[in-house]
């Protein structure tokens, strides 16, 4: 009777640790699914924060072109000019920034009004696309 009791007991042991066991395989798959999911939606908001950015970016220089170069009265200082060239590189992107060069090297006034509508054109699709 004492070794069924003991085999009783070994069995019941046997079971209440296997119950632990699958347990924690199940919490520890749940928590890895959960750590994946939000590994994702983390992926999504940064990519949703860096279009922000961007746009924000475009849309600065944008503001400030208008207001210092087409609403303009006078010469654009080089200093103005120096802060669109540095501007508009610092958006980081390489379309905008070759456009831009049109635009600056326009040789005609006929030329740097298609270059700049050309410019803000592309500037508000960049700014709507995100």
């Amino acid at each position: 009777k004492l070794i069924i009791l003991i085999l009783n007991i070994m069995s019941k042991q046997k079971t209440i640790l296997s119950i632990v066991i699958l347990i924690l395989v199940a919490g520890n798959a749940f928590f890895a699914v959960k750590y994946f999911s939000t590994q994702r939606e983390l992926n999504q908001i940064k990519t949703v924060a860096e279009a922000k950015n961007t746009n924000e970016k475009v849309l600065n220089f944008t503001k400030f072109f208008i207001e210092e170069v087409l609403k303009s009265d006078s010469e654009v200082s080089f200093e103005t000019r120096l802060k669109l060239e540095n501007t508009v590189r610092d958006l980081g992107d390489d379309e905008i920034l070759v456009q831009w060069q049109k635009f600056v090297e326009s040789q005609t006034e006929s030329q740097a009004q298609a270059e700049i509508k050309n410019l803000l054109e592309m500037l508000v699709c960049k700014i709507s696309r995100d």
